[in-house]
């Protein structure tokens, strides 16, 4: 089903926003598109390059994002932090689906509660996981070879030379600088940990051992819910990528380690490194489109007014299927 609506892409002219806007006119040529930013010349460039797409300039400090009140739009995606969740309440007011990846756990409460005060008004995807909630289905995906899964363990490597731009950048800077904790699903009880328990180890694809730490992430409780795993954590490098020590270009790693057993009930555990040679651009952005395939019912019903989560809108076998489809490779890490 296709709307004749556009829908709206704030920070449309950054390269999460361009890249999502580009997955989306590939995948449904027909889709109008709007590129919202502060620089209307740097929109319409997008726009124009997208063919079926107009450029808008926006205010998130105006509850009406300073949009003319006649325009109409199918949703709202907040490619760029939303930080005085207008963009939702310019949703909400419209009963249009919203979209937001820039809220982390450490900040997600007033979105949530914004969300929760009026369910009735319009879905909300929230999908601040790491790319956008691909982690957590690329899981869900290798979960299904367990019958039971006792601990799952995310280690992400950030090259420094593939911190998106100055909003991405900003959003990090945000995450590492709110708390020094991470959450983590220990023994079956969520659990702040710091100072030594946060620190980490994260292994690179070529085996090259990055320092990091647990960070608060809502991957560790999509993941934790969503399995039933009683130990969950997700750990956070910033390094050079293996790719780039090949003299490549920087690429994303992110390692994937899950133990418990099989559907017989023998001990089984898997390692997996998801991979993109591009870094963590083109995963954010299809992370971004399949959220809108869902929320507007692209791919089957469009979902219904309340809070959602990636995971619950998204199967994870076609969400993997799309990652193997732009160049990501999931690849077997113990054989490495």
């Amino acid at each position: 089903m296709e709307h004749r609506e556009s829908v709206l892409i704030l920070g449309g002219s950054g390269q999460a926003g361009a890249a999502t806007a580009a997955v989306l006119r590939r995948w449904h040529p027909t889709l109008p598109l709007t590129i919202a930013g502060r620089d209307l010349d740097r929109a319409r460039r997008v726009a124009d390059e997208l063919g079926g797409a107009t450029a808008v300039t926006i205010d998130l400090r105006r509850r009406d994002l300073g949009l003319p009140a006649d325009l109409a739009h199918s949703a709202v995606v907040a490619a760029v932090r939303d930080h005085s969740l207008h963009g939702l309440g310019f949703a909400q007011d419209r009963g249009l689906p919203y979209l937001s990846i820039s809220n982390g756990l450490t900040d997600i409460a007033p979105e949530v509660v914004a969300g929760g005060q009026r369910a009735g008004a319009a879905p909300v995807l929230l999908a601040s996981h790491w790319y956008a909630g691909l982690v957590v289905l690329a899981v869900l995906e290798l979960a299904k070879d367990f019958g039971w899964i006792d601990t799952i363990r995310i280690g992400a490597v950030l090259d420094e030379l593939d911190m998106g731009g100055p909003a991405a950048d900003a959003d990090v800077q945000r995450l590492l600088a709110v708390t020094s904790a991470g959450l983590v699903r220990l023994d079956g009880v969520f659990t702040w940990v710091g100072g030594p328990e946060a620190q980490a180890e994260v292994v690179s694809v070529d085996g090259v051992v990055l320092p990091g730490q647990s960070i608060p992430t809502l991957d560790v409780p999509s993941l934790a819910i969503a399995t039933g795993a009683p130990n969950v954590r997700f750990d956070f490098a910033v390094g050079e990528s293996a790719s780039r020590r090949r003299g490549g270009a920087a690429s994303t790693e992110i390692r994937i380690d899950l133990d418990g057993t099989d559907l017989t009930g023998a001990p089984f555990g898997l390692s997996r490194y998801l991979v993109h040679p591009e870094g963590q651009r083109p995963l954010t952005a299809l992370g971004l489109a399949l959220g809108v395939e869902g929320l507007l019912g692209l791919r089957g019903e469009a979902v219904a007014p309340g809070i959602h989560t990636p995971e619950a809108l998204i199967a994870p076998a076609y969400a993997v299927e799309r990652m193997l489809e732009i160049g990501a490779t999931l690849v077997d890490a113990r054989a490495r």
